[in-house]
């Protein structure tokens, strides 16, 4: 459905593709992946007609529809929700708009009825007379209640926003979906119900996300952008991944046979064909690796940071006791007679629908706030480190360079022992003299965990860490989370870091209380599922 020919894009001087030869088919799902700034976003807006590229040329089926998830959240603020949803068709939407423009007319002509009579059979074939219920079952799916669906736009939450924009990509069937970053401030059921939909959806997506979980159920393909190249590969990002992992690895090995690294790889390929999975997607994409070779296997250029944290001193039997905890926050009483115990084994996430209950609780443990009834208690031989959601005020105000920024929390203020935490981070040479008032908001993340992993604190606190981050870096967390053999308390929108992180789950409910379960984060979703 989509083509593009000796496709190139160079921005400030710099090539950041080139040579792209690609073809997009339908009843395929392609992930796009690279670093930060790589064009990944922008290749998007090249394919959407939106911007026009260095060199080469995009070709789309003129027969096909192609709908694009917006990003502007103020652009449909004049319009009521469901308004805004069908207007994802503007075929549809303009025809409606006109035929009941002829209806309202006080002076209606006979032209005015011939007119209408087409309008009426286009907007039939179109499924207008379906529209306002396709869209309002979009909207349920995604989280947004039918008493919303008749509320201006403007008056909307920026979270309920992006659900919006996301119903109006999907709706009416289009042939080509472009997804830039849909799971962003997604609750974690409105992702699982997008994977669905993309699941059962039969014509072409292309996305952009730095979620694996949702790109792993999703993706039959991942488009790499690597060495100033656009290159497509067969399978779903963990198969992009330990595939370029062990390519790398085999690579840098220059002992070993080239007949042992083909026997190894084919192995690989073998592993992953066999594979079972949920989605219908996996019948199609185990046959692509059945025919795929080893000459098809990604290689990268990438670099990952390393995140590992090690505590200075080993934490005693008592680690946390939190006792009877409520909290109003605004008038609405968030937390309502919570208490819990953490156990030495514990890793444990914090799920909620509410975001500011959630993050009240991690306030709470930290010490930032004062509860308005109950008690924390931490086990006196244990030490916390605290990563906040909101972690501005470390950086507001200063324009010290990095080394400057982390000697405040160091003992040990030499120069090369606070490079090799920055270092891990990807903070290296002459970026460490870097004013922290210029750091992205990614770079800002990978402070502050330079700044935990410096702490060397036994219990480790995260209040959506992965906010900001690519996906390199939230592999690298997620690896540093899996190995710390103490206490985790967290909170995040990955799926796949709540899963392999988590051995309990502590969700708080609407209406302020704690549900407390000891599973993995997949068996507690099967059990809300049932539910």
């Amino acid at each position: 459905m989509i083509t593009t020919e000796n496709l190139g894009l160079q921005f400030g001087g710099q090539v950041l593709f080139s040579q792209a030869d690609l073809q997009f088919t339908r009843g395929n799902c392609y992930g796009i992946i690279g670093a930060n700034g790589a064009g990944k976003s922008t290749l998007l807006r090249i394919l959407s007609g939106e911007v026009e590229p260095t060199k080469g040329s995009v070709h789309v089926d003129p027969k096909a529809r192609m709908s694009v998830l917006k990003q502007n959240q103020t652009m449909f603020d004049d319009y009521p929700v469901l308004e805004t949803v069908i207007m994802g068709n503007l075929p549809l939407y303009r025809c409606g708009k006109e035929k009941d423009a002829i209806y309202e007319k006080p002076d209606f002509s006979d032209e005015d009825g011939l007119r209408a009579a087409e309008l009426e059979e286009q907007f039939a074939e179109l499924g207008g007379w379906e529209a306002e219920s396709d869209a309002a079952k979009l909207l349920q799916g995604l989280g947004i209640p039918v008493e919303l669906h008749g509320m201006q736009m403007a008056a909307m939450d920026p979270r309920q926003k992006v659900k919006v924009l996301l119903a109006q990509a999907l709706f009416g069937s289009p042939d080509i979906i472009l997804l830039d970053e849909p799971t962003n401030n997604l609750d974690l059921a409105s992702v699982v119900w997008l994977e669905d939909f993309l699941l059962d959806y039969d014509g072409t997506v292309l996305v952009v996300s730095h979620d694996r979980y949702f790109l792993n159920n999703i993706c039959t393909h991942i488009v790499d952008i690597d060495y100033g190249k656009i290159k497509m590969y067969v399978g779903n990002y963990d198969f992009w991944y330990e595939s370029s992992q062990l390519i790398q690895k085999l690579t840098k090995d220059q002992n070993k046979k080239a007949q042992q690294k083909i026997e190894e790889l084919q192995g690989f390929i073998a592993r992953f064909s066999a594979n079972k999975s949920k989605s219908r997607q996996a019948t199609s994409r185990r046959k692509l690796l059945e025919k795929l070779t080893v000459e098809e296997l990604p290689a990268s250029s990438r670099r990952y940071p390393w995140v590992g944290f090690k505590a200075e001193r080993e934490p005693g039997k008592d680690r946390l006791f939190v006792e009877g905890v409520s909290k109003t926050v605004d008038g609405v009483k968030v937390l309502d007679n919570i208490s819990f115990t953490m156990n030495r084994e514990d890793k444990i996430a914090v799920l909620g629908a509410s975001e500011i209950a959630v993050t009240t609780l991690f306030q709470i443990l930290a010490g930032e706030t004062e509860p308005d009834e109950g008690t924390v208690k931490w086990g006196v031989s244990t030490t916390q480190s605290y990563f906040p959601k909101n972690h501005e005020s470390f950086f507001a105000g200063h324009d010290e360079n990095l080394i400057d920024w982390m000697r405040q929390f160091s003992a040990d203020k030499r120069e090369s022992y606070l490079r090799t935490f920055l270092g891990r981070m990807l903070f290296s040479g002459d970026e460490v003299y870097k004013s922290v008032s210029v750091l992205s908001g990614g770079e800002k993340v990978r402070c502050m965990l330079s700044k935990m992993m410096l702490e060397g604190r036994s219990i480790l606190l995260f209040d959506q860490p992965t906010n900001h981050l690519d996906l390199e870096a939230v592999q690298a967390l997620n690896n540093g989370m899996c190995a710390f053999p103490y206490n985790i308390i967290f909170t995040s929108h990955d799926h796949q870091l709540t899963q392999t992180v988590a051995n309990r789950i502590l969700e708080i409910r609407p209406d302020g209380g704690l549900t407390d379960r000891l599973m993995t984060y997949d068996e507690y979703m099967e059990i809300s599922s049932e539910a």
